[in-house]
């Protein structure tokens, strides 16, 4: 890469799949990193399949794989044959960051787990995800982010309203909600080695950044505290936080406190509810609640959303409009503020969405689409010092694909 950024001349060896380990390494590529994704030989990161399954949306390019894996090099080894170990081992030599989320136990087989890791290069940053954590009963168990960071986490069954059964949420986005969990990690500890010259291991679970998403219902627990039912609309806990609908069929959610309520009263053209005594404090709110709603429902239903943008705007009163993952697509302010940006050589997919993490005044490297299948394999390996004779040998081993099965997977 020639754009200088603040990871430029960073080495990261992403030996992860699905999406939080390798949306983590995306960041630090985001900044310059020299990022190498190692994937298993046949049909590679399953990652590469996801954009494909229902409920993802159907697209012909993989937009998905991009989002997750632009700007990496790519290999394919084979981790289960002994010769790979030797490429491993020059990898790890290389990398100044190493991720996987391979489960205990599958990861020691093959030779990615701390120790082994620690023992080729002490300096590394060795970071890892999983489902559960590193101990207690069901560390071992398997976990994705719909059942880890969603189901186990209290924030499922939160996210739905009174009387209605859990849903599906978006799927992915516990992952990518832990992947920054993951990166601010790995830049923690690589600050502690600027400071002390040493490596060390990082990580973070899927259920922990759930429960941390779920922050303030889990430490109310934790208070034992009373939490109220699940939300009803038509009776909201607070009916100034609480989605309405406009005159054209639009909805919008409102998200007001008693120091906005005065505003409200204006915006909607009816002050004299100040002088309302059901609603004079917040005991009043969450008394007349089902009053209160009604009678919002009945005047944000009069006019269209463009008067509501003004008459709200106005008072300075927040809310926002609900919009759909397509008109979010379409958002400017998304483009605006570089949200949204180009991405470079993927026919059909002319952008991508870019990580949340900025420095102001640093320009992130422009996103570069991901690689094939095996795409770098005989660069990367030339590069660790392997002559032809070692790759050839390396091939007939059964450590990295031959060139026409390499070939025939992109």
């Amino acid at each position: 890469m020639t754009t200088e950024s603040v990871f430029t001349g960073l080495k990261v060896l992403d030996a992860s799949t699905f999406i939080a380990g390798p949306a983590a390494a995306t960041v630090l590529s985001d900044f310059g990193a020299d990022v190498i994704k190692i994937e298993p030989p046949g049909t590679g990161d399953p990652q590469r399949r996801l954009g494909s399954m229902p409920p993802s949306p159907r697209a012909q390019a993989n937009y998905s794989w991009h989002l997750t894996n632009r700007n990496k090099r790519g290999m394919v080894i084979d981790l289960k044959s002994p010769a790979a170990t030797k490429v491993l081992k020059r990898l790890v030599e290389w990398a100044d960051v190493v991720i996987t989320n391979f489960p205990h136990g599958t990861r020691e087989k093959l030779h990615l787990g701390y120790e082994v890791v620690a023992g080729w290069n002490p300096r590394v940053v060795y970071a890892d995800i999983t489902g559960f954590g590193d101990i207690g009963p069901d560390a071992g168990q398997p976990g994705f982010d719909l059942t880890a960071a969603w189901s186990r986490s209290g924030l499922l069954a939160s996210t739905r309203d009174a009387g209605a059964p859990p849903t599906v949420p978006v799927w992915g986005s516990g992952d990518y909600m832990s992947a920054i969990a993951i990166y601010a990690a790995i830049v923690t500890a690589l600050y502690r080695r600027e400071r002390t010259g040493q490596g060390g291991s990082v990580g973070t679970s899927l259920l922990a950044s759930g429960v941390w998403a779920t922050g303030t219902l889990v430490a109310g627990a934790l208070a034992g505290g009373t939490r109220f039912e699940l939300h009803d609309r038509r009776a909201p806990a607070n009916p100034l936080i609480n989605p309405y609908r406009t005159e054209d069929d639009k909805w919008f959610m409102l998200v007001a406190s008693p120091p906005h309520w005065p505003g409200l009263t204006r915006a909607i053209a009816h002050p004299e509810l100040l002088e309302d005594p059901r609603f004079a404090d917040v005991e009043g709110f969450v008394e007349n609640s089902a009053a209160l709603t009604e009678l919002l429902d009945a005047e944000f239903r009069t006019q269209p959303f463009a008067h509501w943008q003004d008459a709200l705007g106005r008072e300075r009163v927040t809310y926002s409009l609900i919009q759909t993952p397509e008109q979010a697509a379409q958002d400017p302010q998304l483009r605006a503020n570089d949200i949204v940006v180009p991405l470079e050589g993927v026919s059909g997919l002319e952008e991508t969405i870019s990580s949340p993490v900025n420095l102001r005044g640093v320009k992130k490297v422009p996103a570069k689409r991901a690689p094939d299948l095996g795409e770098h394999n005989d660069e990367i390996l030339a590069e660790l010092g392997f002559g032809p004779a070692e790759i050839a040998e390396l091939r007939a081993q059964g450590a990295i694909p031959g060139t026409a099965e390499a070939e025939g997977s992109r």
